[in-house]
């Protein structure tokens, strides 16, 4: 993990830097969960680099589920190029905590779990991604940050799910921060 690392520099949120530069496609995900560390690195916080380009000339609706903590499920309708994680919060639905860093890859509130075939259609996972996914509560082999996930066609009719508990490295490191003094 590199601690200490400025993600906001990059644009936060609406940054437009090439998400492809140098990462892993998603089937590598398992390598680094076991401690190997390819040579490729992403600058990169948010990965749906062409989302306003999508947002505002696809009209086409994709149709999605989200299963919260609870089991409630949530069927919303989501533009080609938005990330879940702003789908989340366009279409306010009830996730307690979700997205607490907006989308600068600062903390794993945003984590979801995708069926196994939806998870290995998502493509590239940087290694960003997968330093906070380390950190993440419930963490299994189809996880993914919805920061860094970007809504396409084939996505229509996807369910992900919640995990039952979320972990904010940001929280955790402001109470140890607080244990010291």
């Amino acid at each position: 993990m590199r601690h200490g690392k400025v993600l906001h520099a990059f644009g936060g949120p609406s940054c437009n830097i090439d998400p492809c530069f140098a990462v892993r496609k998603a089937g590598d995900i398992e390598h680094r969960r076991r401690g190997w560390k390819g040579p490729w690195r992403s600058s990169s916080p948010t990965p749906c680099s062409n989302r306003r380009l999508y947002t505002s000339l696809s009209a086409d609706k994709v149709r999605l589920h989200f299963i919260n903590r609870d089991g409630e499920k949530y069927s919303v309708s989501a533009r080609e190029g938005e990330s879940l994680l702003e789908v989340v919060i366009n279409q306010n639905i009830n996730i307690d905590g979700f997205g607490a860093c907006e989308g600068t890859l600062a903390c794993s509130t945003c984590h979801l779990i995708f069926e196994k075939a939806a998870f290995q259609q998502l493509g590239e996972i940087s290694d960003d991604e997968l330093d906070m996914l380390d950190l993440a509560y419930g963490l299994t082999n189809t996880s993914r940050l919805g920061c860094q996930v970007c809504v396409k066609k084939w996505m229509d009719g996807l369910t992900v799910q919640v995990p039952t508990e979320v972990s904010d490295i940001r929280r955790e490191l402001e109470v140890e921060k607080q244990k010291k003094q």
